[in-house]
């Protein structure tokens, strides 16, 4: 069995990050046409969508406020003109604050996780979910994190966006699913990306003892997981939070 998305377009939040870029090139591989979503940092997703190009896939760049519904609008409309409505949505796009104790945390970054992790999911929704129930088939992936159950010190604002965003996303699941529109989650771990690759920074025993593999994954580890949610071999999978982390969490029934 092969992951097969020839003849689906995908579009990718935050597609110019590290972990976006991954999943870019992976969906790219596996024959997806996609939109590369960039908030600032446009010569790196102009980078990421020459590397998807080279797959022999159709690729756009495309800038966009996640978190302004007239952005993501617009966003929505430049993708439709140029590759069709997208069958795959990644929304990977965040804001990240330093972490902080409640009482230190500054009560805007609580805002500003609200709109980048549960607005960003809905408006996202709202934009590309209409085409998907017409057409009777969609993937929506939410990347999580395994921080939204580990609850650890100074983490509270990063932590009540993502789980803001997986109450979003499992009721979303439940109003989409007649639609045969599935909705999950990935949930990366401490992972290793092309920062920590170029720092040296790969191992970290405080973590990885933590961590039932004994060490730390990679963004093609996640991005894997994406490409399988996103493919036919996936499409009884709803609702899920799935995580990528070595098992350094583990949902229970």
């Amino acid at each position: 069995m092969n992951i097969d998305l020839r003849k689906r377009v995908a579009v990718v939040t935050g597609g110019s990050g590290e972990l976006g870029r991954v999943i870019v090139w992976t969906l790219a591989c596996c024959g997806a046409d996609v939109a590369v979503h960039y908030h600032r940092a446009r010569e790196k997703a102009e980078a990421a969508r020459v590397a998807a190009a080279a797959f022999g896939v159709r690729a756009i760049t495309v800038q966009a406020d996640v978190t302004d519904a007239a952005s993501v609008a617009a966003m929505a409309l430049t993708i439709a003109r140029a590759l069709g409505d997208p069958d795959i949505v990644v929304n990977n796009a965040v804001i990240q604050y330093p972490w902080k104790t409640v009482l230190e945390q500054d009560p805007a970054d609580y805002e500003g996780q609200f709109r980048s992790c549960v607005l960003h999911n809905v408006l996202m929704a709202k934009a590309f979910a209409p085409a998907m129930i017409r057409r009777r088939w969609g993937r929506i992936i939410g990347i999580n994190t395994e921080c939204a159950m580990l609850n650890f010190v100074g983490q509270s604002a990063y932590v009540s966006g993502k789980r803001g965003m997986d109450g979003v996303l499992r009721v979303l699941a439940r109003e989409l699913g007649e639609h045969q529109i599935t909705v999950n989650q990935v949930a990366p771990g401490w992972m290793v990306s092309d920062k920590y690759r170029a720092s040296g920074q790969i191992r970290s025993e405080a973590y990885e003892k933590t961590v039932p593999l004994k060490r730390r994954g990679t963004d093609q580890d996640v991005a894997n997981v994406v490409a399988f949610l996103a493919c036919d071999l996936a499409s009884f999978i709803t609702g899920a939070y799935v995580p990528v982390c070595g098992g350094n969490v583990m949902p229970a029934i």
